[in-house]
């Protein structure tokens, strides 16, 4: 569980470095950098509702 936590931060991360690389390079000329944040924004809701859901279960308990 802890490693697809942490797969998942990688990939916002990335998608992060992708729109700053877009905004840079394209100057707000084209969509790509709305896509990689909107791809961030996604991976950021899948992540709070798979946690969320995990502590419901049980499968990821909360330190006391």
């Amino acid at each position: 569980m802890k490693i697809l936590v942490v797969g998942f931060l990688v990939l916002i991360l990335a998608s992060l470095g992708s729109a700053l690389f877009y905004l840079i390079r394209d100057k707000g000329k084209t969509d790509r950098t709305l896509k990689a944040l909107t791809l961030r924004i996604g991976l950021s809701i899948a992540l709070f509702i798979m946690l969320m859901v995990s502590y419901k279960l049980g499968i990821f308990p909360a330190r006391h």
